[in-house]
């Protein structure tokens, strides 16, 4: 994940462009749709995906293509939508920690963690891992998973070829897996700003790696006061198990008290915790 965004839609109504646009593209009509904010987000134009800030997600009516195609199941078996549910099912929610690791935040967020006895996944950008192979480790040790969250976090990525949004991918990946060593493997990919393509999906896939969406985006990173970062869960989670943290980019003071509060409003509320779902190819 990364910066905060606003999201500024733009629909623009297929009808009038359809035969344009089918002799442009073979048939295919793509939905347009910007995403803008100081750091945090892209524009995501044809032939990309209409992606929702809210979920991480492609929206209904934009799913985008591309001159690769991503028909067929990848090689790996993980499938190529975007995961939001929970392994664990029913009420679970699945808590995922990005833009680490930091060497002063990722230890405070994984003391509170293991204070309420909780998992989590950890979406790591590749040169931080790189420089910070314990703390790499440390989360591998307390049974948290990986996640592939690119090397430079560009929320641009998206328009950009599919040459680059490969490296982005690959090159984090390999940063990640080597830096936690004793053959611990990336789980899960998130695209920088929820930017994902066709492209990056099934790239992330055939290399092993579940797209990783959001339910709930805490706006931690805009450092609004923990009791706003909590009451977002608290309001939100309605909207799917999936919530967004941070535990790098910055100062997250915040974010460690939230966190607090709210592991221990989840288990007041009788609700456990759990991973996304990688395999399933239902219930995302």
């Amino acid at each position: 994940m990364g910066f905060t965004a606003r999201a500024n839609r733009q629909g623009i109504r297929t009808g009038s462009i359809v035969v344009a646009a089918a002799a442009a593209v073979a048939g295919t009509v793509w939905g347009v749709a910007a995403l803008v904010g100081p750091g945090h987000g892209t524009a995501a134009q044809p032939p990309h995906e209409n992606v929702s800030r809210r979920t991480g997600t492609p929206e209904d009516g934009a799913k985008g293509g591309d001159a690769q195609g991503t028909a067929g199941a990848p090689q790996s078996g993980i499938p190529e939508d975007i995961a939001h549910a929970s392994e664990s099912g029913g009420d679970a929610v699945n808590i995922t920690i990005d833009d680490g690791p930091d060497p002063q935040w990722t230890p405070k967020v994984l003391a509170v963690l293991k204070k309420h006895d909780v998992k989590a996944t950890f979406c790591m950008i590749g040169p931080q891992a790189k420089a910070h192979p314990d703390l790499v480790k440390r989360v591998v040790a307390a049974g948290h998973r990986l996640c592939d969250h690119t090397t430079d976090h560009d929320t641009g990525m998206g328009k950009k070829p599919v040459a680059y949004q490969e490296r982005q991918i690959l090159d984090a990946k390999k940063m990640i897996e080597d830096a936690a060593g004793g053959g611990a493997k990336v789980e899960y990919y998130r695209a920088p700003g929820g930017a994902f393509t066709p492209d990056s999906r099934r790239i992330a896939a055939a290399n092993g790696m579940r797209p990783l969406g959001w339910n709930v985006d805490t706006k931690d990173f805009g450092k609004p006061g923990a009791a706003a970062i909590v009451k977002a869960v608290k309001s939100e989670i309605g909207n799917g198990p999936t919530v967004l943290f941070h535990d790098g980019g910055g100062n997250r003071a915040q974010t460690v008290e939230a966190l607090d509060q709210v592991l221990a409003w989840l288990k007041d509320q009788g609700r456990p915790t759990g991973f996304p779902v990688r395999t399933a190819p239902d219930g995302s």
